[in-house]
């Protein structure tokens, strides 16, 4: 394994490889530091080809040294889309789509990791907070693994996320409040019963999974980087750390060099990190959540300073979508591309359009839109929305031409 240690991401200050999420000397958050230089000698772009169709296939830069236990996690398509990419002006579009993963989230991608790190450092109970798709990915790993789970989530969840995390033997704990309250009583929790909290004790370890998104789209390029990167926030360690991803492809030698703008999209009703880029701000001040993209829905964004700082040291920009942008953003993907994606993939085509009509996004630009859900999972989204429909008084062609004719006419 070539993780050598934690590294904080305020001070620099360095330590061994431990379940640790913050920093003794400041407090600021930990992450995982590697050594790039064994790495750029030892592991090479045919290494990686070589390996197998999932996250595992870049071990070199995933802190795990175990033979992984796995729901086959990631290498999800890259697709073309010709079609989208009329409609929003964009000629050299595609999506990354994530919403094919085990639990049919990009969460597995970051799960994949952490419940290999708690079962290496001994733990016989994985669970989270989450504001639904990490709720179903926590559950569905640890029955994989053979451990406990507890999933603690907002009451006003969508129910399908509740029922996917259910299915798998967790135990759902719902608590009448936003992300923000579930999550500080995780933190007390994971303190009190010692338990592995994915995105909270594990964090350091959990957030790497990320990474593999890049990883992936830069692969499937032809190991070139896209020019545009339009990524969905809620706590944004997602940008983060697919930023984190293009340096690193850069200094173990798998890419020259790390030019990709990175580009944040959120809600309206939950945009604290596109208000302070769009202010100019260095300060990301929390808001309360009030919109219809759930999975978005986090108000004070752990990842926000260093999401906003991502996005300018890339000459990145972010832009927010109203909800019935969000709502159309689904629609339009569905139609043109036949994805069914969730509020937070709609929440991404509905600012990538925006940003296209401001000229914020350039139309032969290589763009690449992460689509991170599932859309059976958020349908609630959708109630009311008319489709096309046939109702038939009898199974007869002639009453079906006379429907055909009608509409014709």
């Amino acid at each position: 394994m070539y993780a050598r240690g934690l590294i904080c991401r305020v001070c620099g200050k360095q330590s061994e490889l431990a379940v640790r999420y913050y920093c003794d000397a400041c407090f600021g958050p930990l992450e995982i530091d590697y050594d790039y230089a064994a790495i750029r000698k030892q592991v090479t772009r045919g290494h990686v080809a070589a390996g197998p169709d999932s996250i595992w296939r870049y071990g070199a830069l995933l802190p795990v040294d175990r033979k992984p236990v796995d729901l086959g996690t990631g290498w999800t398509p890259l697709l073309r889309a010709e079609r989208l990419g009329a409609r929003l002006g964009l000629r050299n579009l595609w999506l990354k789509n994530d919403s094919v993963n085990p639990t049919f989230s990009f969460k597995d991608r970051n799960v994949s990791v952490a419940v290999n790190t708690a079962l290496a450092y001994g733990y016989d109970t994985f669970a989270c907070a989450s504001t639904g798709n990490l709720a179903g990915s926590v559950a569905g790993f640890a029955a994989r693994a053979g451990l406990k789970s507890y999933v603690f989530v907002p009451s006003d969840l969508e129910q399908n996320k509740l029922l996917s995390a259910a299915v798998y033997g967790a135990t759902l704990v719902t608590i009448d409040g936003n992300y923000d309250a579930v999550n500080r009583l995780c933190t007390q929790i994971a303190e009190e019963y010692g338990w592995a909290f994915a995105n909270i004790n594990l964090r350091p370890f959990y957030s790497e999974g990320s990474k593999t998104v890049m990883f992936e789209i830069v692969e499937q390029l032809g190991w070139e980087p896209p020019d545009a990167v339009v990524v969905p926030m809620a706590g944004a360690s997602l940008l983060t750390k697919m930023n984190k991803a293009m340096h690193e492809l850069v200094k173990v030698g798998w890419l020259q060099s790390a030019d990709t703008r990175l580009i944040g999209a959120q809600p309206e009703g939950c945009s604290p990190v596109v208000r302070a880029f769009a202010s100019g701000s260095d300060d990301v001040s929390p808001v309360v959540p009030d919109t219809i993209a759930k999975s978005l829905a986090i108000g004070d964004p752990a990842d926000g300073h260093f999401a906003l700082r991502a996005i300018r040291d890339s000459n990145g920009t972010a832009g927010a979508a109203s909800d019935a942008e969000i709502v159309e953003g689904i629609r339009l993907l569905a139609q043109t591309e036949g994805i069914f994606t969730e509020t937070a993939g709609g929440t991404v085509v509905a600012v990538a359009r925006r940003l296209r009509e401001q000229g914020l996004l350039q139309q032969d630009e290589r763009t690449v839109l992460c689509i991170t859900g599932n859309g059976l999972k958020t349908p609630e989204a959708l109630d009311g929305e008319i489709f096309s429909t046939i109702r038939l008084p009898r199974a007869s062609l002639s009453a079906f031409e006379a429907v055909i004719e009608e509409q014709a006419a």
